[in-house]
């Protein structure tokens, strides 16, 4: 049965178009017409209406962390200490309650396909579950629960680090992470294919250049052929400078030698790239995926983002430790980190971030990202008559607007945020519960 849909403005894919009606059927949209009147038969929504947004890099679990990490100094790596604390203390039962309130959290925001990076798999004493896939399951069962598709990027994760002298031994908390090889990690992930569906993908991931020896690397690679394949790149200096004393190579020359790049493969971060390194994912026509409130948080540095778009390379955005979930203000951290780093204004035009907002097709859903017929039923209603909004020109709302102003989301047709409330109800207190259990 369809249901048809009217809203002031909408986003295109030729830019904005004033009174908008869109009909949806079998979650997905079956016309799209511009300059008509709302019908008695319509759902009047308010605002502007976009694309359903698409968080490409998300560490669920990091949600737990949120106000318990960012004073005090420190770098990066000592973060990564209390990460490692909560990761410690986490069990499947109360990571599905956590994750599903992280996932409403997202919706709310507006996203509606998530891309999560899972390398949290067994036990704390890294022997499997009776289940071997406990955590993913779970994973996959919240976003079900929240309204969310979900692209699993189950992560390949071996070694505890690396150094000029070469890879370091797992920790007592990293033994979680790792099946002992590529071929145990292919193995366990490969089980994941029957929970597969038109809302679920199973991708991979390589955590890591430090986490997987250049030796395992084309194992992953090879896996994951066809799949969505994402990994963390060139976060840190150090990174890049132990990788380099011990291979003679930047991560990204290391992974390209292995196979890695292409439009179904994602660098995460990308922080801190050689001008042979852009060209590398410009001429791949790679997926790049900046968390720009992350990479502040972290003291990461600013990426070269406009340099890797004019390469060649697409553009993703992600909420990676979800210290914030706002995908509007990733992305625009995404111009105004740029403008400060080259004292230019604009950029990233308002139609790039959107772009960037909807890089569905990273996650393994190129059929969604627009509203025009055949695509995915996906929207997000953001309102334009809020205190941050009021006033704004529809075509400049990517600018100024935020999640609180998102008042309805449609996932394949399914309304899963109405009037800024989540079909879950009270999801600030799902959070606080969740939260309060993990850490007991």
């Amino acid at each position: 049965m369809s249901t048809s849909y009217w809203v002031p403005y909408g986003w295109l894919p030729g830019g904005v178009a004033e009174q908008v009606r869109l009909v949806a059927d079998g979650g997905r949209w079956v016309q799209v017409q511009a300059g008509v009147p709302p019908a008695d038969s319509d759902v009047r929504l308010p605002g502007l209406a976009l694309p359903g947004f698409a968080n490409t890099h998300s560490h669920a679990f990091h949600r737990a962390l949120r106000g318990r990490t960012h004073d005090g100094g420190g770098t990066f790596w000592t973060w990564r200490q209390s990460m490692y604390a909560l990761a410690r203390r986490l069990q499947p039962e109360a990571y599905y309650l956590l994750a599903r309130a992280v996932y409403a959290e997202m919706a709310l925001a507006g996203i509606t396909a998530v891309g999560e990076f899972h390398y949290l798999h067994h036990q704390p004493d890294g022997s499997p579950y009776p289940e071997p896939n406990a955590f993913g399951l779970a994973l996959i069962a919240a976003a079900g629960a929240a309204g969310l598709r979900i692209c699993l990027l189950d992560t390949c994760y071996l070694s505890g680090g690396l150094a000029p002298a070469g890879h370091l031994d797992l920790d007592d908390v990293q033994r979680r992470f790792s099946d002992g090889s590529a071929a145990g990690w292919q193995r366990r992930a490969a089980l994941l294919a029957e929970s597969e569906n038109d809302a679920v993908r199973i991708g991979a991931a390589i955590h890591s250049v430090r986490a997987v020896p250049a030796d395992q690397l084309t194992e992953v690679v090879t896996a994951a052929a066809g799949r969505p394949l994402h990994v963390h790149v060139s976060e840190q200096p150090a990174e890049n400078e132990a990788t380099q004393a011990h291979y003679g190579r930047t991560p990204t020359e290391l992974l390209a030698a292995h196979g890695f790049g292409g439009p179904l493969h994602t660098a995460v971060h990308a922080t801190h790239l050689s001008a042979s390194d852009i060209a590398c994912y410009g001429r791949a026509g790679t997926n790049v995926s900046f968390c720009p409130t992350t990479e502040r948080d972290l003291a990461d540095g600013i990426g070269p983002a406009p340099e890797l778009a004019a390469a060649g390379a697409r553009l993703t955005l992600g909420t990676d430790q979800n210290a914030s979930v706002d995908l509007l203000e990733e992305a625009r951290a995404l111009e105004h980190d740029a403008r400060l780093a080259s004292l230019q204004r604009g950029r990233f035009s308002p139609a790039a971030l959107v772009d960037a907002l909807t890089g569905h097709a990273s996650l393994g859903w190129p059929d969604a990202g627009q509203l025009a017929p055949g695509h995915r039923a996906d929207l997000v209603a953001v309102r334009t008559d809020t205190v941050r909004t009021a006033g704004a020109l529809p075509a400049q709302l990517v600018l100024v607007a935020g999640a609180p102003d998102v008042d309805t989301v449609l996932v394949d047709g399914r309304p899963v945020v109405s009037g800024g409330r989540h079909l879950l109800g009270n999801v600030a207190g799902l959070l606080a519960e969740a939260i309060a259990a993990v850490w007991g």
